[in-house]
C-alpha cells in the first residue's frame, strides 16, 4: 500500500437529487466545495433548496469538465445512481483524487480497490443510512458482545432492518422517498441470508415478509441483496454458530396486504413493464406539501455461548422529517458528510472501505451524528 496521498480541502459533490441534503452544508462548513449538477442552474437551485447559496461553487457537470478540475488530493462525491460510481472511480483514480459514496460495493467499484491502495487514494463506500449508519452499530454490538462473552464458542442471531415509510400511514402503506424504479427492481432482486443455522436464497422479497417489533410497535421486514458477505464485515468470530443473520428492509404494517396487486403485475412485467409500473404508481400516490417520512433502524444482535451466558443488544433510531427536509435525505446525507470530512482530514487509510471498521473510528462517526441531530437508542444488556 502507499502512503496516502494529503487531502487538499477541496470537494466535489457531485449529484442534486433527493438525497442531496443538509449535510451537504456540513462540507461546506469543513472544506472547500465544488457542487456539480447537470446545469449550472440545478446546482444553484439545489444550493438555494439548502439556503447555501455563495457557500459552495456551482458548476454544470460532465465528465470531462470535472476532470479538468480535479487536483491530486482533492475529495469527489458521488451522489449519481449507483451504475455511475465505477465510471467517476475511474476518474477520481486517474486524477489521484480520493472518492466517496453512499451506496453499496458493486463487483466494479471492488475492481478499483487494490489500484486505490496503490496509488494512494481512498475509495470510500457505503456511508449513508443503509448501508453506512447500520454498519457502525453493528460494529458496536459485535464489540459491546465480545467484551462481555469474548470469542467462547456460541449460538447467534443477527438482524439489521431499515426503511424509508410515510410518517402518517395511508392506505398504500408507502411513499416513494427515492427513485420509484429503484424500488420495484429492489423487490426483484434475490436476496441471501441465514436462517436456522443454514444459507437461504429469497428469490422474491414479498414472499418473505415477516412480522418484526421495534419498540413495542409492529412493522414488516424481508431480506434484501446478500446478507453474507456482512459476516466478515462486521468481523463476527469464527466460533460464533449463526442461527440467523439478515439484513433487509423494514415496512409499515399492512404493506404486504395493500402490494398485493403491485406484486402480481410486478412478477410477469419485463423492463419496460417496470417502468411503467413505477411511473403510475408515483401518479396514483402523489407526495403532497405537507407529507413527512419517517426513517426507522434496528440493529439487533443476540447470543448464547455453549457454557450458558446470554448476551442481547439492539440499536434503534426513529427519525420524522419536517418541512425543511426529509429523514431520509438528513439520515443519508449527514454521515456521507462524516465520511467525506474524515477523508478530507486524513484520518481514512488508502484502498477500499464499507463505512469504517476502525475500532477507534466508529465512536467518533457515530458522535458525529449525533451532534448534528442524529442519536440512536441502546436496549440490551450491559451498555455498548
Amino acid at each position: 500500500m502507499a502512503d496516502l496521498i494529503p487531502p487538499t480541502g477541496r470537494v466535489h459533490w457531485v449529484g442534486t437529487g433527493r438525497s442531496t441534503g443538509s449535510g451537504l452544508g456540513l462540507v461546506c462548513d469543513g472544506a472547500s466545495t465544488v457542487l456539480w449538477g447537470r446545469t449550472v442552474d440545478r446546482a444553484e437551485s439545489c444550493l438555494r433548496r439548502l439556503d447555501l447559496l455563495g457557500r459552495a461553487e456551482p458548476r454544470a457537470f460532465t465528465p470531462a469538465a470535472l476532470a479538468g478540475e480535479l487536483a491530486p488530493g482533492d475529495v469527489l462525491v458521488s451522489m449519481l445512481p449507483a451504475g455511475e460510481h465505477p465510471a467517476l472511480a475511474e476518474l477520481a483514480l486517474a486524477g489521484s483524487a480520493h472518492l466517496v459514496c453512499s451506496s453499496y460495493v458493486s463487483p466494479a467499484l471492488a475492481a478499483h480497490g487494490k489500484r486505490a491502495a496503490e496509488l494512494g487514494t481512498v475509495l470510500l463506500t457505503e456511508t449513508g443510512l443503509d448501508p453506512g449508519i447500520d454498519h457502525l452499530l453493528a460494529h458496536q454490538l459485535v464489540r459491546a458482545a465480545r467484551q462481555v462473552t469474548g470469542d467462547r464458542p456460541a449460538s447467534v442471531r443477527f438482524g439489521s432492518y431499515c426503511g424509508s415509510n410515510p410518517a402518517v400511514p395511508n392506505d398504500f402503506r408507502y411513499r416513494f422517498s427515492w427513485a420509484p424504479r429503484g424500488v420495484l427492481t429492489a423487490l426483484l432482486t434475490p436476496a441471501r441470508l441465514i436462517e436456522d443455522g443454514v444459507p437461504r436464497t429469497v428469490d422474491r422479497a414479498w414472499e418473505a415478509v415477516t412480522s418484526h417489533t421495534v419498540a413495542g410497535e409492529t412493522f414488516e421486514v424481508y431480506p434484501n441483496r446478500d446478507s453474507l458477505p456482512f459476516i466478515a464485515t462486521y468481523g463476527l468470530p469464527a466460533t460464533w454458530r449463526l442461527e440467523s443473520f439478515v439484513r433487509g428492509t423494514l415496512r409499515l404494517d399492512g404493506w404486504h396486504e395493500a402490494w398485493k396487486p403491485v406484486f402480481a403485475e410486478l412478477a410477469e412485467a419485463d423492463e419496460a413493464g417496470v417502468t411503467a409500473l413505477a411511473e403510475r404508481l408515483v401518479a396514483q400516490h402523489p407526495t403532497a406539501e405537507g407529507d413527512r417520512d419517517r426513517v426507522v433502524m434496528a440493529v439487533r444482535l443476540e447470543l448464547r455461548t455453549d457454557d450458558g451466558q446470554p448476551w442481547a443488544g439492539e440499536w434503534t433510531i426513529d427519525a420524522v422529517g419536517d418541512a425543511r427536509e426529509s429523514a431520509t435525505s438528513r439520515l443519508v446525507s449527514v454521515p456521507l458528510a462524516g465520511g467525506v470530512l474524515e477523508v478530507a482530514a486524513g484520518r481514512v487509510p488508502p484502498g477500499l472501505h464499507q463505512a469504517t471498521d476502525d475500532p477507534e473510528a466508529v465512536p467518533r462517526w457515530l458522535a458525529f451524528l449525533a451532534e448534528h441531530g442524529i442519536t440512536a437508542t441502546f436496549h440490551g444488556d450491559g451498555g455498548a
